[in-house]
């Protein structure tokens, strides 16, 4: 590296550093209103019912704000929506994922992958994880993403990361939630159901920025 790149990336360092020490001796905003519970009961043509954890599930969880639903259609179909919100104060995530909860649960990890979803405020395809899982011979289609700042979606730990580590420099808030959508695949055909999936999960991630939580 030249003395010249040497200075300059140490010039962007210090500058970062004092920006985030001085964001840094802000008060931390808290959840004021939390307003994911507000989210409709009836999406499309499911209608909700509420569901619930177990306490210590909720305790390991430690978000600010839970929403749990299963969505029922018309025709029977089931389609599980789970939101954990985390504020500034927390942080902006959660330490749990897919990954490691499935297994623990005796769930076999049969396929990951990424996929789309489209953004109808920009047009824009984003990216959501994809994991297929099974267990006593039962397909799960599950979709799960981070959202940021109401409208910001991330697929990866480290994308949300990075956005977190601008919002806090940037606006002083860095909160965020973990959203997943879920579905059983009853009758093995686990391409409708992916597709049923991701219909549900697009709706879901256009609706969030309308009942997104506000921080003070």
């Amino acid at each position: 590296m030249s003395n010249k790149s040497y200075v300059i990336c140490l010039l962007a360092m210090i500058l970062a550093a004092g920006i985030l020490a001085a964001r840094s001796s802000l008060s931390v905003p808290v959840v004021i209103r939390t307003n994911l519970e507000k989210i409709p009961m009836s999406v499309d043509n499911y209608t909700a019912r509420e569901a619930f954890f177990p306490d210590a599930v909720y305790k390991e969880l430690n978000a600010d704000k839970h929403v749990y639903r299963h969505y029922a259609s018309r025709n029977g179909e089931l389609v599980s929506l789970y939101i954990g919100y985390y504020g500034t104060a927390k942080g902006g995530r959660t330490g749990h994922n897919p990954y490691a909860c499935l297994p623990s649960q005796g769930s076999a990890i049969v396929d990951t992958d990424v996929v789309y979803l489209r953004q109808t405020a920009t047009s824009e395809e984003m990216p959501v994880n994809y994991v297929l899982a099974r267990k006593d011979g039962i397909d799960t289609v599950l979709l799960h993403w981070y959202q940021i700042a109401g409208s910001k979606v991330v697929a990866t730990g480290l994308m949300q990361n990075i956005e977190r580590f601008t919002g806090r420099v940037l606006h002083n808030r860095n909160d965020g939630a973990y959203v997943q959508v879920a579905s059983s695949s009853s009758d093995g055909d686990v391409l409708k159901t992916k597709e049923k999936v991701q219909q549900f999960a697009e709706r879901i991630l256009n609706l969030l920025p309308d009942y997104w939580p506000e921080e003070k």
